[in-house]
């Protein structure tokens, strides 16, 4: 069983159990539970249920396991023959949560 969420804007698959990076939730605390009704699709065993645009009654439980900073990416412009250079670094923020259940009608 798995359902595809919309959470900040994004849609992640969400299964029993996983853990997803999501963009940071700044409200929420680690070890606080969360639930997210923006389900857009959900696939039991037995039957597929496609939202319009999302699926009436069900909901993605969660629990925050932790909030970070991924990766850093450097961004770098320069114009040729101008001396022109800036270099830049970004961290992008993320909150991790454990998919604990998904629940429908």
């Amino acid at each position: 069983m798995y359902a595809i969420v919309e959470i900040s804007g994004f849609q992640f698959r969400a299964e029993k159990n996983a853990v997803l990076r999501v963009p940071l939730l700044s409200t929420a605390v680690p070890g606080q539970t969360l639930e997210f009704d923006n389900v857009l699709m959900l696939r039991n065993d037995e039957e597929i249920l496609i939202g319009q645009p999302v699926v009436e009654g069900a909901k993605v439980v969660a629990e925050v396991v932790e909030h970070g900073k991924g990766k850093k990416v450097i961004i770098f412009h320069k114009n040729r023959r101008k001396g022109y250079r800036v270099k830049k670094g970004y961290r992008e923020q993320f909150t991790d949560i454990k998919v604990t259940d998904i629940q429908s009608l």
